[in-house]
């Protein structure tokens, strides 16, 4: 992987990360598409490390609500009163909503490397987050906000979160989904949606980190994945107050047409070729 592949697709993971179009899926079909010849598993650990990058970005973007969360979570638990404050409520419903994902990402780990290596699956699974964009506008209220959290809707949401482990399924599109089917506003489920990102966002990139620092190449690779750390970083933060500002007065319809558009694209490319 050079500087330039390292450039495009550091730009790629900071627009799709957030935006509920599958930057997993991006990660695969971009290089497929331009015809790209990449080092399978450099090429998997590039792609979850620059994820560090848009967890950077999140988590400086809502620095003073993790700030508040955190102290509300401590202050909880010297009072023996965990869940009286809503930004402690909050707090622990992220680690609950948090569970899912880490279960399934410990038991289909290999699967998920494996399907890395298919353009045609990955669209077709790019389709899906399409489907459930589409039903989660037409069938939900859009009424509720954060403060209505349940620990059934936050379990939901997660369950929402570890689908996306598959390379095409949004992680943002499936949660921000799972959050419209529970009647929360547009708003409150895409914030939900990125505080939640930060848990597994984290535990992702550090078992990365682990297994690059043990792999042959880590020295001569370190420069690009920085290259892409920061790029993905910078690219991510103004997404995250884009998309912020979009959802309060438009539907996710958009997106959904776009996933169509580039899992139909990819899937022609794959039959051609």
């Amino acid at each position: 992987m050079n500087f330039i592949q390292a450039i495009i697709l550091g730009i790629v993971q900071g627009l799709t990360e957030f935006l509920p179009v599958s930057s997993s899926a991006h990660l695969v079909i971009v290089p497929y598409l331009l015809n790209w010849t990449l080092d399978p598993e450099k090429a998997f650990i590039f792609n979850i490390l620059i994820q560090l990058g848009t967890l950077l970005a999140v988590i400086i973007y809502f620095w003073s609500d993790l700030v508040a969360i955190f102290r509300s979570v401590i202050q909880g638990i010297k009072e023996k009163t965990p869940f009286k404050e809503a930004e402690s409520r909050l707090g622990w419903l992220i680690v609950l909503g948090t569970i899912p994902a880490g279960l399934a990402g410990l038991l289909l780990k290999d699967i998920v490397e494996e399907l890395f290596n298919s353009p045609a699956i990955t669209a077709i699974l790019l389709s899906c987050t399409a489907i459930l964009l589409v039903l989660a506008e037409l069938l939900t209220k859009k009424e509720k906000n954060l403060e209505k959290l349940t620990w059934k809707d936050s379990l939901l949401v997660g369950v929402f979160q570890a689908l996306a482990i598959f390379p095409g399924i949004s992680r943002s599109g499936a949660t921000i989904s799972g959050g419209l089917f529970k009647g929360y506003s547009r708003e409150a489920a895409t914030r939900y949606s990125f505080l939640l990102s930060i848990p597994i966002m984290l535990a992702a990139g550090l078992l990365s980190v682990i297994e690059l620092v043990k792999s042959e190449f880590f020295l001569d690779f370190l420069p690009t994945l920085i290259l892409g750390f920061v790029i993905a970083g910078v690219i991510g933060y103004l997404s995250i107050r884009w998309l912020l500002g979009y959802v309060k007065k438009n539907s996710f319809f958009g997106f959904a047409i776009y996933c169509i558009v580039i899992a139909t694209v990819t899937l022609v490319v794959s039959a051609v070729r």
